[in-house]
């Protein structure tokens, strides 16, 4: 069996280009988050993996949670439901947000530090990153005393490890070798 990420691609592109030709990505992506929550909720997939309601009674379900989506968009949860790809939903609109993301020019960044960092802080961090990567970035922060001190920031293929345990590390295996 094919990879989901691989499967939901196509979809993720006509809804983006679709989206994109329209104009309106933020409604999309609203759209697609929302049913996205929907597929991963307990109770609407144990409706949706019924197999005894028909591609058109789940489009209907779909359909009902996202009953602020365009026609399209409507359009595109039966589309998805004839093609039982319904399971799709939240890899699509993750996939969709990272393409909007990039279409935007802006990161979501997330950022470890062993302990809180302040607004000025974030800021300047945040400043910084926008400089160095060339995109607008909304970072969000969490706590692991772990790591000791500085700070770890994560996005998508991009590491920088700036911890005190890191810089422990590297430095035992400077002297063990």
């Amino acid at each position: 069996m094919a990879e989901v990420n691989t499967v939901a691609r196509p979809y993720t592109k006509a809804a983006f280009e679709y989206a994109m030709d329209k104009g309106n990505l933020d409604q999309w992506s609203a759209t697609l988050s929302l049913a996205a929550a929907a597929a991963n909720d307990e109770k609407v997939a144990s409706v949706l993996s019924n197999p005894a309601l028909t591609n058109t009674q789940k489009a209907d379900v779909m359909v009902s949670i996202c009953e602020d989506a365009d026609e399209a968009g409507k359009n595109f949860l039966k589309l998805l439901a004839g093609n039982k790809r319904l399971a799709l939903l939240p890899e699509i609109s993750a996939q969709f947000n990272k393409l909007k993301a990039n279409q935007e020019k802006s990161l979501d960044i997330e950022v470890t530090t062993a302990f809180e960092l302040l607004d000025e802080q974030q800021e300047k961090l945040a400043q910084a990153l926008k400089t160095k990567l060339g995109r607008d970035v909304k970072l969000t922060s969490q706590i692991d005393k772990a790591i000791l001190g500085g700070v770890v920031v994560r996005t998508d293929d991009l590491v920088i490890d700036g911890s005190v345990r890191a810089r422990l590390a590297k430095l035992a295996e400077a002297m063990n070798s």
